[in-house]
């Protein structure tokens, strides 16, 4: 598995990786979802996830995000 940030000049993703939301508040945890689809070209953002709650959200990764690519 490997992992992209937004720090590292752009975010790409597939459906099926998943993202990975940490929190920047004390006592809220991350969040981690599987992206279902990209709507940016070749896989850029934004993508719709579902998180691990069960809802789907359109999801603009900002820099407290991470894509963990499946294998």
């Amino acid at each position: 598995m490997s992992i992209t940030s937004i720090d590292n000049g752009g975010m790409q993703a597939s459906v099926g990786d998943r993202i990975r939301v940490h929190s920047n508040a004390v006592g809220i945890p991350e969040r981690t979802g599987e992206i279902l689809e990209a709507r940016g070209s070749e896989g850029a953002p934004p993508y719709v996830v579902r998180f691990e709650d069960g809802h789907e959200s359109l999801v603009y990764p900002g820099p407290d995000c991470e894509v963990l690519h499946h294998s």
